[in-house]
C-alpha cells in the first residue's frame, strides 16, 4: 500500500516524516504543500486538515492524519521493527519520553526561537541578543543530549529509534547555519553517523535556500 505526504520538502516537520518514511522503506508519493507552493488553504486540504498545516499523510484510502508526533507513532506502530518501537509497553514509553523530550526541547527551542531569527528574518532585522539568549536555551537542554550520547549510540539507547527522529531531524540545520557552536563532541559524532543513513541524506539534508529572509 502506498503512502501520501501532503507537504514541502523544506518543512522541518515533514522532514521528520520523510524521514522515517526512508528508514522503513515504504512506498509513498509526497506533494509539495505549503509556503511557496501554496495549496494548504484550499477546500480539500482543509477538509484532510482543518489547521492548514502540514504534513498530512494517508495509508492507502484510510483517513487522513495529522500532527507530525502522531504520524511518526502510527507508522512506527504499523510498519516498524521492535527496535525502532518496542511492543512492550515499558520499552516503547522510554523511547517516547526521548522523543517527547526532543520535540518540546529541542525541536520547539531551535526551530522559531534560532533558525526563524537567523534564516527567516532578514540580516537588517535580526536581533543577535534575542539569538544568543535563545541559543543557550537550546544549548543547556543539547548537553543532556550530549551527555546521554556519551554513554550510548543513539538517544534511546543502542538501537536507532523513533527518538533519534524527533531529535536529529533539525541537526543539519543546527550545524548549518551561521551561529555559534559550543564543544559538544558527543552530539558531533552522533551527527556525522546521522549524515551516513541515506534517508537522512535524502530526506532531511536539503537546502533551505528557499526559506531565506533578504533584505
Amino acid at each position: 500500500m502506498t503512502l501520501t505526504v501532503w507537504g514541502r520538502k523544506t518543512s522541518s516537520n515533514v522532514q521528520a516524516l520523510m524521514w522515517c518514511i526512508g528508514e522503513l522503506g515504504l512506498d509513498h508519493v509526497r506533494h509539495d504543500i505549503g509556503h511557496i507552493h501554496g495549496g494548504n488553504d484550499t477546500p480539500e486540504f482543509l477538509a484532510m486538515n482543518p489547521n492548514g498545516t502540514v504534513p498530512v499523510l494517508r495509508d492507502g484510502d484510510g483517513p487522513a492524519l495529522w500532527e507530525t508526533g502522531a504520524i511518526l507513532r502510527y507508522l512506527a506502530g504499523r510498519y516498524g521493527p521492535d527496535s525502532f518501537w518496542p511492543a512492550d509497553p515499558l520499552r516503547r514509553a522510554e523511547i517516547d519520553k526521548w522523543a517527547e523530550w526532543a520535540k518540546i526541547n529541542i525541536t520547539l527551542n531551535f526551530t522559531g526561537p534560532v533558525f526563524w531569527r537567523v534564516v527567516r528574518t532578514a540580516p537588517s532585522m535580526q536581533d543577535p541578543v534575542a539569538i544568543t539568549a535563545a541559543l543557550e536555551a537550546l544549548i543547556r537542554f543539547l548537553r543532556i543530549a550530549n551527555a546521554r550520547l556519551e554513554r550510548q549510540a543513539f538517544l534511546g539507547g543502542e538501537d536507532f529509534t523513533l527518538a533519534d527522529i524527533q531529535f536529529g531531524h533539525v541537526l543539519y540545520r543546527y550545524f548549518d547555519i551561521d551561529i555559534a557552536r559550543p564543544d559538544l563532541p558527543h552530539i558531533d559524532r552522533y551527527y556525522a553517523a546521522l549524515s551516513e543513513r541515506p534517508a537522512f541524506a535524502d530526506h532531511v539534508m536539503v537546502s533551505y535556500d528557499a526559506l531565506r529572509a533578504t533584505d
